[in-house]
């Protein structure tokens, strides 16, 4: 008997633009460009995102403003649609719940695993705290552990645990690079693969 499925997604250059690259763009800070596309090391990555935040004085609001003007990238809503009508989707991201609202609305809210910033009473951003270490591959282990069947996706080094831990694992737009160092992942492009290689993995119908 085919196992209940459970897709895991990231949030960012999967379903929707990439947050600090757009906050980039919008405040003309160069330095915000960086992602975990580029620097694997998350905790070095959002330490520095927080100090030049500060540098410029920049507020949870002024973020929100911009994220807020943001939306899905085209034919994610539709792709989550699909999704969830053949199996359960889970949104495992290393951003935050502060800075994804807004994301979520424009998605129907689907569930999302992610984590919480600190903010002072004038509205600074003064920390960031993770749920735990390596937290999608944990969700996608626990899921495992109650007997789903796990498909992940993601673009970036902080997602090689979920997609290592899953049944099946794929890489969805990666910067070049990351498919020459980790060769075991199939590489898709568009939302019509990634459905191709549910179709075939899970064992749905169409």
């Amino acid at each position: 008997m085919q196992k209940p499925v459970v897709v895991c997604l990231d949030l960012e250059g999967v379903l929707v633009p990439e947050i600090w690259i757009n906050v980039a763009l919008k405040t003309g800070i160069e330095e915000l460009r960086i992602t975990t596309r580029e620097m694997p090391d998350y905790d070095q990555l959002m330490k520095q995102r927080l100090a030049i935040l500060d540098r410029h004085e920049l507020t949870i609001h002024d973020i929100q403003e911009e994220i807020a003007k943001m939306g899905p990238l085209d034919g994610a809503m539709d792709f989550l649609v699909w999704l969830r009508e053949r199996g359960q989707v889970i949104i495992l991201s290393d951003t935050f719940y502060q800075f994804a609202q807004p994301l979520m609305r424009q998605l129907g809210f689907p569930t999302l695993f992610c984590n919480q910033l600190e903010i002072n009473p004038t509205g600074r951003i003064v920390n960031y705290h993770m749920r735990m270490q390596n937290p999608k591959k944990h969700a996608v282990a626990s899921l495992k552990a109650l007997n789903f069947f796990t498909i992940a996706a993601g673009d970036s080094y902080n997602d090689l645990g979920m997609l290592g831990e899953a049944d099946k694992g794929f890489f969805y737009r990666p910067p070049d690079h990351l498919p020459k160092e980790f060769p075991s992942f199939p590489v898709t492009q568009t939302y019509g693969e990634l459905q191709e290689w549910f179709l075939k993995v899970a064992g749905c119908s169409a």
